[in-house]
């Protein structure tokens, strides 16, 4: 699939770590020149999205925007449109965790998942589709989780928020069905991402064991592989989704969990 992107523009938010990263890094792969959106250092991750798409002479931007706000939401593409001209693929991978019983989940930490990990991602996608529609060409990825499916117990905010981001899928998909734009979720299962990695360290502190074993106590519980999914695995599967061959691959919620689901 090298350069299948070549000249496209490529937005993907939450990207300076993670999921989020490896995805950008293997969009820059195949030619498109990318926005990263994220908290913390971005250097280190522009530097590496641009060494992979050195080849292809691609260019990194990046926007700072707060995702729990909708004029900072509204900057962010403002700044992708001023930048590079149009955005042609946009995956909406921004999210964070809060975990506690649902009688005790504080509510600021319920709208907080709720505005990164679902209304971001619907306000970049009504804020990109015009643009899509009128080229005729756009991808719209979101990444979801396993968590979309299936639920976890004190994880009130984040199952239903990426329960809802497969609903905005579907009907994006249906919506933008006879243009040449979709939309689609990837749901991976345990990705060893600093978000993950934070439940790993809490269960080690918690458990009285190392953060080795405590990796592998979370891995046995829910994905039968015992493996991590990988950020490349993603971006492979994301670069099939942005491909010709998956133009009619349309609201679907692929799931990349080592079994999780199939129990």
């Amino acid at each position: 699939m090298s350069a299948q992107l070549s000249g496209k523009v490529a937005l993907v938010t939450g990207s300076t770590s993670g999921i989020g990263l490896g995805v950008a890094e293997g969009l820059a792969a195949a030619g498109a020149h990318v926005v990263l959106n994220g908290f913390g250092e971005w250097q280190p991750a522009a530097e590496r999205v641009r060494a992979a798409g050195a080849a292809h002479g691609v260019r990194v931007g990046y926007h700072g925007a707060d995702l729990s706000k909708v004029a900072e939401v509204e900057a962010l593409l403002a700044h992708a449109q001023a930048e590079f001209g149009r955005v042609d693929v946009l995956v909406n991978n921004a999210g964070i965790q809060h975990v506690a019983p649902v009688e005790a989940f504080p509510v600021e930490r319920w709208d907080a998942v709720l505005a990164i990990n679902l209304s971001a991602a619907f306000h970049t996608t009504r804020l990109v589709l015009p643009g899509m529609r009128a080229r005729n060409w756009g991808r719209i990825l979101n990444v979801a989780s396993v968590h979309g499916l299936v639920a976890s117990a004190k994880k009130a905010a984040y199952v239903a928020a990426k329960h809802g981001l497969l609903g905005l899928t579907k009907v994006t998909a249906l919506e933008t069905a006879r243009t040449g734009v979709t939309c689609n979720a990837l749901c991976p299962g345990w990705v060893l991402t600093p978000l993950v990695q934070k439940q790993v360290d809490a269960r080690a502190a918690g458990d009285g064991v190392d953060v080795e074993a405590a990796r592998e106590a979370l891995l046995s519980e829910k994905q039968p592989s015992a493996a991590f999914v990988t950020p490349g695995q993603l971006a492979a599967l994301a670069l099939f989704l942005c491909s010709d061959a998956a133009s009619e691959v349309r609201g679907v919620a692929w799931n990349m969990d080592g079994g999780w689901t199939a129990q």
